[in-house]
């Protein structure tokens, strides 16, 4: 985000971008094991139930009308604030109803993200912003959310 989008820097950026995966995905790389530990058809199943979300709602919106999906920013961000304090107040109430709610709402906002990050990466994209190392990024954190949910 900090070096300027250029043709000049772009091995640089994109070095920086193979960097940053590698490293989130050592960091999940325990989280991972214990998954397949606890059940080896995890994995598989998440990836391929996010695949489908992405094909399906990168679709979606790539067919939609014209800034469609713009208006879903606030609405997500604000769902994802109510997601926060939901998790906070369960720390202290220990609801297993709260927690799933939480699970399941949280797959849909990050569904719904999905599919307002697309329409941005399209608006910024005909407004001649051709940064796609940093939208690459976007959708990457996108994937890995609604992997994770």
């Amino acid at each position: 985000m900090a070096t300027p989008h250029s043709h000049e820097t772009k091995q640089k950026r994109l070095g920086l971008l193979a960097g940053f995966a590698f490293l989130t995905e050592v960091g999940l790389g325990p989280a991972l094991g214990l998954c397949v530990a606890i059940n080896p058809s995890i994995l598989p199943t998440a990836f391929t139930g996010t695949a489908m979300i992405f094909t399906c709602f990168t679709l979606s919106t790539l067919y939609a009308r014209h800034c469609s999906h713009i208006f879903l920013g606030g609405i997500l961000m604000s769902a994802m604030s109510l997601m926060l304090s939901s998790s906070l107040g369960n720390l202290f109430f220990g609801s297993i109803w709260l927690f799933q709610a939480n699970l399941y709402v949280g797959l849909v906002v990050m569904c719904g993200f999905v599919l307002f990050d697309t329409q941005l990466i399209i608006e910024k994209a005909e407004n001649r912003d051709k940064d796609y190392i940093w939208h690459c990024v976007d959708l990457f954190l996108d994937f890995l959310s609604s992997e994770s949910s």
